[in-house]
């Protein structure tokens, strides 16, 4: 294969390990309820769920970039697919203990994939680090969002039960191993593998660091929410569970132009600050549209708005992570670093707004909650946008 070829593969590659970065999780949100319902959970067990995934980011970030150092980055993300694959088929075991065992091996399998494609990006396409960006946060967000569209679908209108609709997420993981390890095999053995362990000390001094890393934990934390119960805050708005789904849905395919333009304009900005004023200002407005019960109409601007900021803060945090860094290295220590604290973050938030619905029995002071947070994430934002290397 010539080195066009080449070249072409290892993108298509990329896309569909983008593909499975999400819909193993997203899946979840549509057929919460009758997760919670079949099993006889609580509001903020069913939560606890969502935040699996995210407690094993937390864990697994940190880590990543070490098993990459010594195997190379290439066959580290191979192991993170297999991981994830092995996750799916144990969640789908109907056996409780299993459920949320097979979670946090795909919370594991994901976060190796998570934490290790900036650190490829970097080194393979130092040049177009917003492109790339934009390419793999896009084809994630369109497979979260068919996630969360056909999961509600695919569990009551094909008489699957949810253990089955889950496991259906697997058959992606697959051809994702499949295309990786022939892209794997045409490029041949790594020869960049560092046999050293990334100088983390360093990083946890920077302050560009934390502040990237909280932006990170923040917008995650507003997504991880929003794709858990924004269906069962349709509901209680009187929508059906289906079109709640599809609302899901049509909230992720909004964020599309968002998510893959973002890193493109801020990768040709030395200061990103304005881009995060304008997608920060979007999430609070689309939050307070669902304060009070809206028409049909104000519900699909206020998920538009919510659609766009989620997309853009997505991907600008991921950019940020090359941006802010001089080489793959640190692009890999930094990605460590922010996904391993800004995840554990993140993994408070599903288990807070079902909390604080199980003691009102309203979700007015959840969104309130949601709202606060996205003033934060915006302070953190501009501070992580500044024109400034993490380790200078």
């Amino acid at each position: 294969m010539n080195k066009k070829n080449h070249y072409i593969l290892f993108i298509i590659a990329i896309i569909f390990l983008a593909f499975n970065l999400r819909p193993a999780i997203t899946s979840i949100g549509p057929i919460i309820g009758i997760i919670r319902d079949d099993l006889e959970l609580s509001n903020w067990t069913v939560g606890f769920i969502t935040s699996l995934p995210l407690l094993a980011f937390a864990v697994m970030s940190p880590i990543a970039p070490r098993i990459a150092n010594r195997t190379g980055n290439e066959r580290a993300l191979l192991y993170g697919l297999l991981l994830l694959l092995l996750g799916i088929i144990v969640r789908s075991i109907p056996f409780i203990p299993l459920l949320f065992i097979g979670t946090t091996l795909i919370g594991i399998g994901i976060a190796m994939v998570n934490v290790i494609l900036p650190s490829l990006i970097k080194g393979s396409f130092p040049t177009k680090i917003g492109l790339m960006t934009g390419l793999y946060t896009t084809s994630m967000s369109i497979f979260a969002a068919i996630g969360s569209g056909v999961s509600f679908p695919i569990t009551e209108k094909l008489q699957f039960n949810w253990e089955l609709s889950l496991l259906s997420w697997g058959l992606i993981a697959i051809v994702g191993i499949i295309i990786w390890m022939f892209a794997m095999k045409t490029k041949g053995e790594d020869k960049d593998i560092q046999l050293h362990e990334p100088s983390a000390k360093k990083m946890l001094r920077s302050s560009i660091a934390w502040q990237v890393t909280a932006f990170m934990g923040l917008q995650s934390f507003l997504f991880y929410v929003t794709i858990s119960w924004l269906p069962e805050i349709l509901i209680a708005d009187g929508y059906d569970a289906t079109t709640a789904g599809w609302f899901v849905a049509y909230m992720q395919f909004i964020s599309l132009p968002a998510t893959f333009l973002t890193p493109i304009v801020a990768g040709r900005l030395k200061d990103q600050r304005v881009v995060v004023y304008v997608f920060g200002t979007c999430a609070i407005f689309g939050y307070a549209g669902l304060l009070y019960h809206p028409t049909f109409l104000l519900t699909v601007l206020s998920i538009t708005l919510i659609g766009f900021a989620l997309g853009a803060s997505i991907s600008l945090a991921l950019a940020l992570l090359g941006l802010r860094t001089k080489n793959a290295r640190q692009a890999g220590e930094l990605s460590g670093m922010a996904q391993s604290f800004g995840y554990l973050l993140a993994s408070i938030g599903p288990i807070l707004i079902g909390f604080l619905f199980d003691i009102s029995g309203l979700w007015f002071s959840s969104i309130i909650a949601l709202i606060v947070v996205t003033v934060i994430m915006i302070a953190f934002g501009v501070g992580a946008s500044r024109d400034k290397y993490a380790l200078d």
